[in-house]
């Protein structure tokens, strides 16, 4: 999921555009999926990483498949209505989307109650991507590294405080996990997107914030705020020189994920092939490059391997969520 939504570029826009046209592909055979358009959901509002992210990947789809791969956006209710959306749709493998670390591993416990079953209620295909997030803190806070930072936090209990795109995310629980490794206490400060809450980081209305890659690494390389640490476990290949949190809290790992999904269901010629091009358009060197280039790994897995994944980070977020009091009905 990524989560806070970006305006697309001009530039990106164009090579979205750029696709050559369809011809008669491998999957273009009759009878064999997919013979005709496949419809994708994704589950968040167009212009965003995510919707670049997404369009980047059925473009790439269209051209190997040789069928149309449509984006539709379904936004809503923090992924919810796109998620609804698939797992309500037929299973033959024509209606497919973006599932995640949201809909798929924070859902479950941040919501009372869901109009889906992550569990029982789609047909988990692949990875897609994984997104690390960034800790960023304003620049008069006297700390130039985590260790200063933890310290720093340390020594002024409740002081200091860490913005978010929004209680429940990623990038909420990203700032849990620090408070509950590190062992400090600091204030969260929820905003509605990350857009705000940026804002208030370059102004010094909050100590620090915890965001998706791209817009507050854009910052920091215009010397508005001052980068520590990306929160997957290894460094970014978008920003080799800033290290991971967990060089120095052993086990930090919070990453927007994303997977390819359908309802349950779906029939297993249509699940091996759509797994089959997944893989082949994810080792595209233009697709990594892209991707990279918006902060995203590429992340192609087995069925197996997801759902195992989507499981483990649903029992390693839970306690996270219960205790930070995100939980809404």
């Amino acid at each position: 999921m990524t989560e806070t939504p970006r305006p697309l570029s001009r530039r990106m826009a164009l090579g979205l555009l750029a696709v050559p046209a369809l011809g008669k592909g491998a999957g273009a055979q009759s009878g064999e999926w997919p013979n005709r358009p496949v419809r994708y959901i994704n589950p968040y509002p167009p212009g965003g990483p995510t919707d670049t992210l997404s369009r980047l990947y059925c473009a790439r789809m269209s051209e190997v498949s040789g069928q149309q791969f449509v984006v539709e956006n379904r936004s809503g209710s923090g992924g919810n209505v796109g998620a609804d959306a698939i797992a309500k749709s037929t299973p033959d493998g024509y209606t497919i989307g973006l599932g995640g670390v949201a809909s798929h591993a924070i859902a479950p416990t941040l919501y009372r109650s869901l109009p889906f079953d992550p569990e029982k209620d789609f047909t988990l295909v692949s990875g897609l991507w994984q997104l690390p997030n960034l800790l960023a803190v304003h620049l008069d806070l006297p700390a130039r590294t985590v260790p200063e930072l933890i310290a720093l936090v340390k020594a002024n209990p409740g002081k200091y405080t860490f913005g978010s795109a929004g209680s429940g995310t990623t990038l909420h629980l990203a700032g849990e996990l620090f408070k509950q490794l590190a062992k400090v206490d600091m204030v969260h400060v929820p905003y509605r997107g990350s857009a705000p809450a940026q804002l208030d980081l370059v102004a010094g209305r909050i100590s620090m914030m915890f965001d998706n890659i791209p817009g507050t690494l854009s910052l920091a390389r215009q010397g508005q705020v001052r980068p520590l640490a990306v929160t997957s476990l290894a460094r970014s290949p978008v920003a080799p020189e800033i290290p991971a949190i967990s060089e120095f809290l052993a086990g930090f790992d919070v990453v927007s994920w994303t997977c390819v999904c359908g309802p349950a269901g779906m029939p297993a010629p249509a699940i091996a092939r759509l797994s089959a091009l997944t893989k082949r358009v994810l080792a595209m060197p233009e697709l990594i490059k892209a991707y990279e280039d918006l902060g995203a790994s590429a992340w192609w897995t087995s069925m197996e391997d997801i759902a195992s994944y989507r499981t483990a980070q649903k029992e390693r977020l839970a306690p996270l969520i219960r205790a930070s009091g995100a939980q809404v009905d």
